[in-house]
């Protein structure tokens, strides 16, 4: 007899064999204290190590743990979408492996989800044990961001958030390709807040988002919810070029009066530089969003479901049990 799955919290894992006993111990300890039924959604995203073996071990012994393993690396975002995909419960808690988001918080979290908000991010108030390279980017990525896109996307947030099951069912109904998914919740609006965190060093290993992951994140943030880029640089286009024509007609007016002989063309080959370089970037902006259009159009899955992993409990009606003993 299946019970109603209140929580239901995705995990995606990627290389996480040093963290993954630390991870299931800490999030079943503050789960227990819900009194609440509860699953744990984890999606191997084609880890290289152990993290597998030990995935499935666990789900062995824990009949609440579903595991996706994917037939190859698609990406974090990818597997964020697919634990939301088979999430079940009322409540979706998403909290990476590395414990930097203490799952301490989703108590608080479903308190606030329990007062009537339907999204319930967790926001950084500090970062620990993170370099001030990444400090930086990850700064000025979020600033940059809240410039460009019309929807507001809260800042020095990650993907560590509980959304309610209507949400999720939103973002489920999307059709993108090239996800976002904090971005993509902030779309959706219903009733959000926030609850503030010190985000920790990590509790093992190293992080799985290198520099070109995060350029790659960048990209996808700001032209899944931005034109301003095109026409930022349509604007600047449009100014070089009115000052051009009118510098080439106050040149002629000037060699027309006699005022100066003609000797523009070191100036002319300056400005042909300038907008060379100002059409081959606009081109490379264009091409970012044409390719995200060519994503869509070859209607591929997020990702590909190498097995599903999920340990029944087994359970009994009265009369089973009875049965049974009296069977011994």
């Amino acid at each position: 007899m299946k019970t109603h799955t209140v929580y239901s919290i995705v995990v995606p894992l990627y290389n996480e064999e040093l963290v993954i006993d630390e991870m299931y111990k800490r999030i079943t300890a503050i789960m227990d204290q819900t009194g609440e039924t509860y699953e744990l959604v984890w999606v191997n995203d084609g880890s290289k190590d152990a993290t597998r073996e030990m995935a499935e071990a666990l789900c062995r012994k824990d009949s609440r743990i579903e595991l996706i393993n994917f037939s190859r690396n698609f990406g974090h975002q990818q597997a964020i979408t697919a634990g939301m995909e088979a999430a079940k419960g009322d409540a979706i808690v998403v909290i990476d492996a590395d414990l930097q988001d203490p799952p301490e918080l989703i108590l608080s979290m479903i308190e606030k989800w329990k007062e009537g908000y339907d999204v319930v991010y967790a926001k950084r108030s500090k970062r620990e044990g993170e370099s001030f390279f990444k400090k930086l980017t990850a700064k000025t990525f979020y600033r940059f961001l809240d410039h460009l896109t019309s929807v507001e996307i809260p800042k020095d947030t990650g993907d560590f958030r509980l959304i309610d099951r209507k949400v999720c069912d939103a973002l489920n109904a999307l059709p993108e390709k090239n996800r976002y998914v904090r971005g993509l919740i902030s779309w959706l609006g219903f009733k959000q807040t926030a609850v503030e965190f010190v985000r920790q060093e990590r509790f093992d290993g190293e992080t799985k988002y290198t520099l070109k992951k995060m350029i790659k994140l960048a990209f996808d943030g700001i032209t899944s919810f931005s034109f301003k880029p095109i026409t930022c640089f349509t604007l600047i286009g449009g100014v070089i070029l009115t000052a051009g024509l009118i510098a080439f007609l106050a040149d002629g007016i000037s060699i027309g009066l006699g005022f100066i002989e003609f000797s523009g063309i070191t100036m002319i080959a300056i400005m042909m530089m300038i907008l060379f370089g100002i059409t081959y970037t606009a081109f490379g902006i264009m091409g970012q969003y044409i390719s995200r259009i060519l994503d869509e159009s070859r209607k591929r899955p997020n990702y590909v479901i190498d097995e599903k992993i999920h340990c029944e409990a087994q359970t009994y009606t009265l009369s089973e049990q009875l049965n049974k003993k009296t069977a011994i």
